[in-house]
């Protein structure tokens, strides 16, 4: 059952069409009491005309007792600074009163993560696992990699959130063609206070295959506005929300991809057959080692490994003096999917790119974490036959 806490004694049946059925009181006080008396309530609705305050109170307090309650707020008018008082205290989204469109979304939005939330509280499964997805130089096909495995993952079962950490020049939203509902830089607001319903007032999901992702700022000036400590909270919030939580980063070793770096359990290292790409990718190992990273949380992905170009798998094998975990085929697909805003695993699953990146995910992600894959399915064997 949903509550409705407004002083207007119309405002059930106003919003009726939105909300549907509900409960409505007109006090925090008679609020807070229903809500021990039964637990099962899973969303609260404040009504437009509720000091913001007393929303922020009750918002607040709520957060601590009971987490997994979703609490929308209602203004006659949006403006930033109740938008961002509203966050901070705990209320999952600020909406017009006017707009039952929007208030139906949300209580929908709500009420899905409540579901997700009580889950978690209740299961005893290990927490999400964070897989970083780095190179040290630009053009190597980090964010293809990035968006092909976590569309995949998604579509597999798994809860999985994808985070741009290129905070100037990230790509994940429009290689998946979303339209970002917010971004990175709208959880800076709730720096210290971070929680699931603040996670979840910023994630946009890709509807073909369920993928949550929080996506970089608009506006490449925002970059400096994000401190890495914002960084290291997001991760440990999304660690209880998620099974698989995939960073696709900058091509540099910038504070926030340090701090990325700490809390994964696996780096995905990316090289190609070109010089400057295995010559910046063994200076990243390097550093990677002198920061005390383990070796073992590691796997090195060969992209467009049977490009005729004068270096062989072999040649980077030596220069890293590491094995190659998955080698990609080259094909003209892969941008072609990505111009559609579409991930190629998904729009074309038999493709040898797409078999190649199921590989990496099933056999360097699910079965390293302890995932049972279906059908004992087993390594593919013709993974360099790209498409031209």
């Amino acid at each position: 059952m949903t509550i409705l806490w407004d002083l207007d004694p119309a405002a059930a049946e106003a919003y009726g069409f939105a909300l549907g059925e509900v409960e409505q009181i007109n006090s925090g006080a008679r609020v807070s009491r229903a809500l021990d008396d039964d637990p099962a309530h899973r969303l609260v609705v404040i009504g437009p005309d509720i000091p913001i305050e007393s929303a922020c109170d009750l918002a607040e307090h709520e957060r601590v007792e009971r987490p997994e309650l979703g609490v929308i707020l209602l203004r006659h008018r949006l403006d930033v600074t109740a938008l961002a008082q509203a966050l901070r205290s705990g209320i999952r989204e600020v909406v017009q009163a006017d707009d039952q469109t929007a208030l139906g979304d949300a209580a929908r939005r709500s009420l899905e993560l409540t579901s997700q939330l009580a889950g978690h509280h209740s299961s005893s499964a290990s927490e999400g696992k964070v897989v970083t997805v780095f190179s040290a130089k630009g053009g190597v096909g980090k964010t293809t990699l990035s968006t092909n495995l976590a569309t995949y993952l998604a579509s597999a079962g798994s809860k999985t959130l994808l985070i741009d950490l290129d905070l100037m020049f990230g790509d994940v939203a429009i290689s998946l063609q979303l339209v970002p509902r917010g971004s990175i830089l709208d959880l800076v607001a709730m720096s210290g206070h971070l929680d699931a319903a603040g996670v979840a007032s910023v994630v946009t999901t890709h509807p073909d295959s369920g993928l949550d992702i929080v996506a970089a700022p608009a506006d490449p000036g925002d970059a400096d506005r994000i401190g890495a400590s914002i960084v290291v909270e997001l991760l440990r919030v999304v660690r209880s929300m998620y099974d698989y939580i995939l960073v696709d980063t900058p091509p540099s070793f910038t504070e926030h991809v340090l701090s990325a770096f700490d809390a994964s359990d696996l780096t995905v290292l990316i090289a190609t057959l070109d010089i400057p790409a295995v010559k910046n990718l063994r200076i990243a190992i390097n550093t990677l080692d002198t920061l005390g990273a383990p070796k073992d949380a590691r796997t090195i992905i060969l992209n467009r490994a049977d490009a005729k170009v004068g270096l062989r798998p072999d040649d980077v094998e030596a220069a890293l003096k590491q094995k190659i975990s998955i080698s990609i085929p080259n094909s003209l697909s892969v941008p072609a999917s990505t111009n559609k805003g579409v991930a190629l695993v998904l729009d074309e699953p038999r493709h040898p790119v797409s078999v190649a990146i199921r590989d990496l995910a099933d056999h360097e992600i699910r079965t390293r974490f302890g995932e049972h894959l279906p059908n004992g399915a087993k390594r593919g064997f013709s993974l360099l036959r790209g498409k031209k």
